[in-house]
């Protein structure tokens, strides 16, 4: 067992840990449901050259995912909501 990562292999940041918290919170989640945030390099022509993607996982469910083209450190918690909001009105 490792208590400490890998070599090469990061911890996740604070910031993706807020992300999560904050996505837990908007959408009402509960423990049983999977939230996983990551930052994907090299987008699709036209994107930043990092993106984050959010995907919520349910035990019961369809899995939704939210692609936000900037890097997790330049998300705020509103712009968050209102991709979050939107997609779920969609």
């Amino acid at each position: 067992m490792y208590l400490e990562p890998r070599p090469g292999i990061a911890w996740p940041s604070p910031r993706l840990r807020e992300l999560n918290d904050a996505v837990r919170a908007v959408l009402a989640l509960d423990d049983d449901t999977a939230v996983v945030i990551r930052q994907l390099v090299g987008g699709e022509d036209g994107h930043p050259p990092l993106e984050t993607v959010v995907t919520v996982l349910p035990m019961d469910g369809e899995a939704r995912r939210w692609v936000l083209h900037r890097p997790a450190e330049q998300i705020t918690e509103s712009e968050l909501r209102a991709a979050l909001l939107r997609h779920r009105q969609d």
